[in-house]
């Protein structure tokens, strides 16, 4: 059999340094060679997540598995683990698609020291694919810490004025929470007998008592990435800072990394402390949702307020996963994983627009864009459908993808209804946005260019997505319908 898995990891990491050499002898060379490397990637993606669509792997169970042996003394054993079901195959699809977008965009965006650049976007989508991939503690924990190499280098060498500052804070913040993290996984470890860091292995066999503080450290670990209030202050200095490309994987692939290891491990190896704690939780994502929606309100510059508006979102992640955790009803779960696939494409369409209005405009600051409905009328036209994505308006998949998290919490406990609230605050600040910055009338004088029609199409594909979804959601939320049972099933056995 083919190791489908293992190709999908090592292809981006194999080709980063080959991509950097081409790149150095042409510069167009090297983004073709590094667009062809992510094509490939793609496309064993595709077929990874068609695979688990149409075989639906049983609950608790994984497809295309793979397991080498890596280390193996008298007392000690670890494997080289990769599998997928419903939970990692849309979000591996998501991560190569998304790359596919940025380096496409990143052409034209990126000017200086390409090669260098080229071959951390490869790094980073190798790393990223090896987090969704793996099915052993100590190589997801590998994968994890990766990725926070070439991100803490892309914001640190191609931010904007105050990037050392941003990357520092990004790279302190992640390693702190990464450290926490590693501390309940070697609880896990020390838990069970015999010794085993296999999540499948690990699942189910750690004992009620012993749940309390590791699923604590897992959830700071998780939630600094997500990331969730008050573990999010990192965010927006690395989003505000990192070129849009950048913010682009940031928002749209990167947060994801959190809300897939909330439900893989902080709830799939502690339920019967996350039955517990529940609510907490679920405050705490309804407490993200509302505070970046008010944040975001009050923001003067479009990269901060989209920064903000990222952060909303991923506050329904872990609200819905939690109420699924609290009531037993699929939908929140459902809801969550839904969210995070259909977030990359709403987060990656803002960050990528804001950076060709900086780009054009000169500036991203609110109060000095005016009329862009008649300077940039492309730009603004593909910000309107941009902000009516991240609305969750129909006929966008972002709709379907709230509207499950918000019956999901109702399904919990009716109080949570409040939450309908958070899509009704992202309405009023991005039309506010719009109002001052698309339909205001423009400057006199201003002379601004708009974006190349080429470079429009490419935008217009974020859309694809969210628009084939809100039709065809049975993509995601058949593959997703086994993981939500699986939680309820582990949460009942507490």
């Amino acid at each position: 059999m083919i190791p489908l898995l293992s190709l999908l990891v090592f292809i981006p990491l194999l080709g980063s340094p080959l991509v950097y050499l081409v790149a150095t002898s042409n510069r167009r060379a090297g983004v073709a060679a590094t667009l062809l490397v992510a094509l490939v990637v793609l496309v064993v993606a595709a077929y990874v997540f068609w695979s688990v669509y149409t075989k639906v792997p049983a609950i608790g169970q994984y497809d295309l598995e793979e397991s080498y042996q890596w280390i193996s003394t008298a007392s000690f054993s670890l494997d080289f683990f990769l599998g997928v079901d419903g939970l990692s195959s849309p979000l591996v699809l998501a991560a190569t698609l998304l790359t596919v977008f940025v380096i496409v965009g990143s052409s034209r965006l990126i000017g200086e020291k390409l090669p260098s650049y080229l071959a951390l976007l490869l790094l980073f989508e190798g790393a990223i694919l090896g987090v969704f991939t793996s099915l052993n503690l100590v190589v997801f924990y590998v994968f994890w810490e990766l990725v926070m190499i070439p991100m803490f280098l892309l914001i640190g060498v191609w931010g904007g004025d105050r990037r050392g500052y941003a990357a520092m804070k990004f790279m302190i913040f992640i390693f702190v929470g990464s450290a926490v993290m590693l501390l309940s996984f070697l609880s896990a470890y020390l838990d069970v007998s015999p010794f085993s860091f296999d999540i499948p292995t690990l699942a189910g066999r750690i004992p009620p008592d012993l749940q309390y503080l590791p699923l604590l450290a897992s959830f700071i670990g998780f939630g600094v990435k997500l990331p969730v209030f008050p573990l999010h202050s990192w965010l927006p200095d690395a989003y505000v800072q990192a070129p849009s490309p950048v913010t682009t994987l940031l928002a749209g692939i990167q947060s994801a990394m959190g809300g897939y290891g909330l439900i893989r491990i902080s709830i799939g190896l502690f339920p019967h402390a996350a039955y517990q704690w529940a609510w907490a939780f679920m405050l705490v994502g309804l407490v993200t949702m509302f505070y970046g929606a008010l944040v975001a309100l009050r923001a003067n510059e479009l990269k901060r307020m989209f920064a903000f508006t990222s952060l909303n979102h991923m506050g329904f992640v872990i609200f819905g996963a939690f109420a699924t955790v609290a009531s037993g009803s699929l939908l929140g779960m459902e809801g969550a994983i839904f969210q995070m696939f259909v977030h990359a494409f709403t987060a990656g369409s803002l960050f990528m627009l804001a950076g060709y209005v900086q780009q054009q405009a000169g500036t991203t600051e609110i109060s000095r864009l005016k009329g862009l409905r008649n300077v940039m009328p492309r730009t603004a036209g593909l910000l309107v459908v941009a902000s009516a994505a991240a609305m969750a308006l129909p006929p966008f998949a972002s709709f379907l993808a709230e509207l499950f998290v918000i019956a999901g919490g109702i399904a919990a406990s009716s109080y949570t209804a409040v939450v309908v609230l958070v899509p009704v605050l992202t309405g009023g600040y991005l039309l506010w946005m719009i109002k001052r910055v698309v339909l205001s009338p423009a400057e006199p004088g201003s002379v601004v260019r708009d974006m190349p029609w080429s470079d429009a199409v490419v935008l217009a594909l974020y859309f694809v997505p969210l628009l084939i979804l809100i039709v065809f959601s049975s993509l995601i939320l058949a593959p997703a319908a086994p993981v939500a049972q699986w939680v309820v099933h582990i949460v009942g056995g507490t």
